[in-house]
């Protein structure tokens, strides 16, 4: 894509999160890498106003936050900036505040591998980053730490990140792990969850190495 078609991608994203309801209003912020730059969506603007030249564009390896567009990047730039520079096989990121994901965040409840779906976010169980004041580098340095190794993490009494090495792979674990946050929350309503063994996830992450996550088009295994 060239990167008006990147920009206008990133567009159409932020408004599928609303309606795909994994997000409410304007508190959910996508980036997309294109190169040696950034674009992330802009700082409270309802997502149906956002016009491509609203994308900012930040270097990833210039000077630290600065930033090009007709307005401000979204206050969680630093997260999305510093992965990108942490984490070269991410080419998306997806952050926002879904209600299963975030009231497992308000409790601080990492999700551990209630279903074989959680392989699909790099081991056996979903981190939650500890809190921090949202905007700020402590947030940045906790989301960070809860994901190495992960595609994806909850965010303390927050929210929720995703990653992708593609936009669409970016939105569908947002999606997936929604699913999963909710289904374990259910799970837990129940009583304790069985959860798989690592044995387990580690035959799935085999079996996803031919189909599923590492396809163009991202679903579940069947």
């Amino acid at each position: 894509m060239n990167e008006r078609d990147l920009r206008e991608s990133l567009i159409h994203a932020c408004q599928q999160m609303n309606a795909l309801g994994i997000n409410q209003g304007t508190s959910g912020n996508i980036s997309i890498r294109h190169g040696d730059t950034m674009l992330i969506s802009p700082s409270a603007t309802p997502y149906h106003l956002i016009e491509p030249d609203m994308v900012a564009a930040m270097a990833i390896d210039g000077e630290y936050g600065s930033w090009t567009g007709s307005k401000k990047p979204s206050t969680e730039w630093r997260f999305h900036l510093d992965i990108m520079r942490a984490r070269p096989d991410v080419h998306a990121i997806v952050h926002s505040h879904p209600t299963f994901a975030t009231t497992l965040a308000i409790a601080r409840k990492p999700i551990e591998a209630c279903h074989y779906m959680v392989a699909a976010f790099g081991s056996t169980d979903i981190r939650c980053a500890p809190y921090a004041t949202f905007g700020t580098k402590e947030l940045s340095v906790h989301a960070l730490a809860a994901l190495q190794d992960r595609m994806g993490c909850l965010l303390a009494n927050h929210g929720m990140i995703a990653l992708g090495e593609t936009l669409d792979k970016a939105m569908w674990r947002a999606v997936e792990l929604e699913t999963i946050a909710r289904q374990y929350y259910y799970a837990l309503l129940l009583g304790k969850p069985h959860i798989l063994s690592a044995a387990d996830i580690d035959a799935t992450l085999d079996q996803f190495a031919g189909y599923g996550i590492e396809d163009d088009a991202p679903a579940s295994a069947a």
